[in-house]
């Protein structure tokens, strides 16, 4: 295991010409001192966890302290905020270190809110310590349920003020992830007419990353391509666990698939499918609906921009629509199918699937207890006692007798499998999360740290890396929002 001084860097991103970064050190943060950290995350660098409790990890990340070997810089690109070009953006309040060999891939490690850089445009560069525990929590939240994403390996906080709505204090967040390249990385260039640095950025995520594309005819059509399938599989999965991610703008739109830069996200609670997790958002333009549509256009923007290797428009076009929209399907009813526990695909389920969302809609259901609970209930049950088999997923019903019809079809579609209960009730739980990060957990853990007490972050990250299973000591995380949560709002700032 290694050590602070002994993580072993070998900064691909920095060999890069100077054109896609800027190279400069993070801004030092007083009185730096460590909120919470993650062993798992740890384990991907190799990182003893051991080394959480050294008095240099607090001031390493929070990028008071060099690690030997790293090369910090901070990088350019632009994109297109709530559907409108925002022209050049970048690292605004984030370092990269550099990059970290770990077990099976490399790992790039990057600080949140260290200061001012290049790109900063009118902003501090800083963060604050309500955010950086939700982006800590929810990154590691959904690695555990198995949907692509960076990582966080720690939160160091400081008495620092910070302003935001009010004044805050600051804090770092330290995120890993194989490249944080997103689509406006090469949106940048293509708006700027640099063919020459459009190709070094597509030749290097290609030799990196994804070489297979590099032996097909257009090695660039192939990376559309992979990235269209990618990102319709990542969507598929938030649908399924009922994640909004808030401001999927492309410059927060990783050309690897997983979910990057967590601001104002939410979890489903009572379910509807136009819910607006981002108080900013006054459109619904990110909405739980809208989320598949919006991941279509977006690489319809990343395909404008690699046009120019890829050939005529209709190219680019014929390679998103080959790609996005079939895998999107076939993955979401997959999903589905497996949260429902069927494990055969038959002719209308997907009909039976818009039922449930129907269903689902009409009554408000919590989402996340709803296919938990779904998955206790019986296949087989005696009519007089039906009521009582039912009633711990009844009890979440506002029309019984709705429930009731829609359990009626369930059962029936069950049927046509067979499939023995213990066998799909095991698979039921292991595909239905029992915890997930509402936002209401994550304000009480917030609440607590400001407080100066942070067990209460270990507590939630720790469930929160066992969703699926029962974890009785933590059964206050599976409960529905309290009444005081009601009026939670989370906006761009958070």
């Amino acid at each position: 295991m290694a050590t602070l001084e002994t993580l072993p860097f070998d900064n691909a991103f920095a060999r890069l010409p100077d054109a896609f970064y800027t190279r400069l050190p993070p801004e030092p943060l007083p009185e730096p001192h460590l909120v919470a950290a993650s062993p798992d995350a740890a384990a991907l660098i190799g990182l003893d966890p051991a080394e959480f409790a050294r008095p240099e990890f607090a001031q390493a990340f929070a990028g008071n302290r060099l690690l030997p070997g790293s090369e910090p810089l901070a990088a350019v690109y632009s994109g297109h905020q709530f559907g409108v070009w925002a022209g050049q953006l970048g690292d605004g309040r984030a370092h990269l270190l550099g990059e970290v060999a770990g077990p099976g891939s490399g790992w790039e490690i990057q600080l949140k809110g260290a200061g001012q850089t290049p790109y900063s445009r009118f902003a501090d560069g800083r963060a604050v310590l309500r955010s950086s525990i939700r982006e800590f929590l929810c990154s590691e939240a959904m690695a555990a349920l198995g949907i692509p994403t960076t990582r966080a390996l720690c939160v160091v906080g400081s008495p620092a003020p910070v302003r935001r709505e009010e004044i805050e204090t600051a804090a770092v967040v330290t995120r890993l992830a194989p490249s944080f390249i997103r689509f406006g990385s090469f949106e940048h260039w293509a708006a700027r007419n640099r063919p020459t640095e459009l190709r070094q950025l597509a030749d290097y995520v290609i030799d990196r990353f994804r070489p297979d594309c590099r032996a097909a005819a257009n090695p660039y059509a192939a990376l559309l391509s992979d990235v269209a399938r990618r990102t319709a599989g990542l969507i598929a999965q938030w649908q399924a666990v009922g994640f909004m991610h808030g401001v999927m703008n492309t410059d927060n739109m990783s050309i690897l698939g997983l979910t990057l830069d967590y601001g104002p996200f939410g979890f489903m609670d009572a379910f509807d499918a136009g819910h607006i997790c981002n108080h900013s958002d006054d459109h619904g333009r990110y909405s739980y609906r809208a989320q598949p549509q919006i991941g279509h256009w977006n690489l319809y923007a990343l395909g404008h921009a690699l046009s120019s290797l890829i050939g005529e428009p209709d190219d680019v076009q014929a390679t998103i629509e080959s790609s996005y929209a079939p895998t999107f399907e076939a993955r979401f009813m997959d999903l589905l199918r497996a949260k429902l526990g069927l494990a055969q695909a038959l002719p209308g389920d997907e009909d039976f699937v818009g039922d449930t969302f129907a269903l689902l809609q009409q009554q408000r259901l919590d989402f996340t207890q709803f296919f938990r609970r779904l998955g206790r209930l019986p296949a087989r049950v005696d009519e007089a006692e039906r009521a009582a088999a039912d009633a711990p997923l009844r009890d979440l019903a506002l029309d019984r007798d709705a429930l009731d019809a829609w359990l009626a079809l369930w059962r029936a579609r069950l049927g046509a499998e067979g499939r023995p209960d213990a066998e799909r009730q095991a698979a039921m739980d292991a595909t239905n999360p029992k915890f997930v990060l509402r936002n209401w957990i994550a304000e009480s853990a917030i609440r607590a740290a400001r407080a100066g007490d942070f067990s209460e972050v270990e507590a939630v990250r720790a469930c929160l890396a066992r969703p699926f299973d029962e974890q009785p000591q933590f059964e206050r995380f599976a409960a529905p929002p309290p009444d005081w949560a009601a009026g939670l709002a989370v906006s761009c700032s958070s």
